[in-house]
């Protein structure tokens, strides 16, 4: 995440002190997409799932693997798990570049979060992914 070039220069401040550990993974669920071979099995991308309140809290592709569907990829899955937890609905709020990405993958714009300083001294765009029953 803080190699992240999304999170370079002035957003650098919103992922400092951010650490998705054990007890972030044991408190939320968590899953990653990990590449074959050809990429050494690293993390190309992960995403987080919070139940209550319905949420995406995080979701990141590595800057390398972007541009390859694994995002895409990544809300699919998110969706799938999102419907079979019975969600209909679910919030996430957006870093300021990935706007255009959550508009292409189906998210609709229900507002703003508003500056919270230090840690994250911009307004943020909020969506919400609508979850369609099977």
């Amino acid at each position: 995440m803080r190699g992240s070039g999304a999170y370079e220069g002035k957003y650098a401040a919103a992922v400092a002190g951010y650490r998705v550990g054990p007890d972030y993974i044991e408190a939320h669920r968590a899953f990653v997409a990990v590449g074959g071979e050809e990429h050494g099995g690293r993390v190309l991308g992960f995403y987080s799932l919070v139940l209550a309140p319905p949420e995406l809290d995080l979701l990141f592709v590595a800057d390398e693997a972007q541009g390859r569907g694994i995002g895409r990829m990544l809300v699919a899955h998110m969706q799938s798990e999102a419907r079979a937890a019975g969600l209909d609905r679910l919030k996430v709020v957006s870093h300021v570049p990935a706007e255009d990405f959550y508009h292409r993958v189906g998210a609709v714009r229900t507002g703003t979060a508003f500056a919270n300083p230090p840690a994250v001294p911009w307004d943020r765009p909020e969506f919400e992914f609508r979850i369609p029953s099977e």
